[in-house]
């Protein structure tokens, strides 16, 4: 009867593991977009220090920033689930960047949190270095684990990795930050934004460059590759095209150029990766992916929860979409 229902030697559909390898990259994508803006907060948070303003500021990104993090999770438990030997290589060799992460993660949520707790400047102060400390380190680390997933050792991509999803985080808080604030401020904000707009399209350019001229982690001929110049193509027009919309003022249509551009750099990696898995192992993604029943199983159980989640994604962005109303964390 199991076999009926769940074939043990064949996918559900022949291209199963590819779907999989899509679905992995998927969360990661929604993570470094919903959970981008929120780093972008805590870094555009450093440069404020009107006591109302940086209240407004936490109370943008207080109701949604733990639910962000359900991708991260969802991104480490399909990886598991699907490709266990690449989630142990991957973990075993970037121990120290996964650690810090997490770490970085820490200090990100506890700093608002603990904020709260004491209406003592110091202890404010200490909170604030603790969530602006986490905020940058966050994105750092893991545009570096990033880096070393793609281009294995090589030093200057991986830190070019890291910094660009730095920038990019800078540039999605600032959209949303601007498209619920008031407009001076988001006049302001905007500046910031499209700054980080050309720092990130210009690493993006230089990051590439390197990788041609010193074929990190072979990947220079996917990166002379069409799809690679089409993707990057596409992002210079969407980075350029969304500040020219801050400058006019249209911040939610800013908002949604914004967040394409660290969706294009998901596909960016997707592209870089296939069809191997873990290019510093030679892992291609049809040897690294579990059994057809196993994988069949997982299929079954696990896509109706993903679905169930962005249903939930869905409500839970309806129900904050508008302006700011509050000025505290998590009110």
């Amino acid at each position: 009867m199991t076999d009926q229902l769940l074939p043990v030697d064949a996918y559900l559909v022949e291209s199963l593991p590819e779907i999989w390898f899509g679905a992995v990259l998927f969360a990661l994508g929604m993570y470094v977009v919903l959970d981008g803006f929120d780093f972008g907060i805590g870094m555009l948070y450093a440069i404020r220090t009107d006591e109302r303003e940086r209240e407004a500021f936490l109370a943008a990104f207080g109701p949604i920033w733990d639910a962000n993090e359900v991708w991260i999770v969802a991104f480490g438990t399909m990886l598991l689930a699907a490709f266990p030997r690449v989630y142990s290589r991957l973990l075993a060799d970037n121990y120290l960047l996964a650690l810090g992460f997490v770490v970085a993660l820490v200090f990100r949520g506890l700093g608002p949190e603990l904020r709260e707790q004491r209406d003592d400047e110091r202890w404010k102060r200490y909170t604030d270095y603790a969530f602006i400390g986490g905020s940058v380190f966050a994105p750092l680390l893991l545009g570096m684990l990033a880096g070393r997933w793609l281009f294995g050792g090589a030093t200057l991509p991986v830190a070019l990795t890291g910094v660009g999803l730095v920038a990019v985080s800078i540039l999605t808080g600032a959209a949303f930050l601007a498209a619920k604030t008031e407009p001076g401020l988001a006049a302001e904000l905007r500046t910031y934004g499209i700054g980080a707009t050309l720092a990130y399209l210009g690493g993006v350019v230089v990051l590439l460059g390197t990788v041609v001229l010193t074929d990190a982690g072979g990947a220079a001929d996917a990166v002379l590759s069409l799809p690679v110049a089409a993707v990057v193509a596409l992002s210079v027009a969407v980075g350029l095209g969304g500040s020219v919309l801050a400058r006019r003022g249209r911040y939610r249509a800013w908002l949604v150029s914004a967040l394409a551009l660290p969706t294009l750099l998901t596909i960016l990696v997707a592209i870089l990766l296939y069809p191997t898995i873990y290019p510093p192992t030679g892992l291609l993604v049809r040897e690294a992916v579990v059994s057809p029943l196993a994988l069949n199983l997982v299929t079954v159980l696990g896509f109706p929860v993903l679905l169930l989640v962005l249903w939930y994604f869905k409500f839970l962005y309806g129900v904050f979409s508008g302006p700011i109303e509050s000025e505290g964390y998590g009110e």
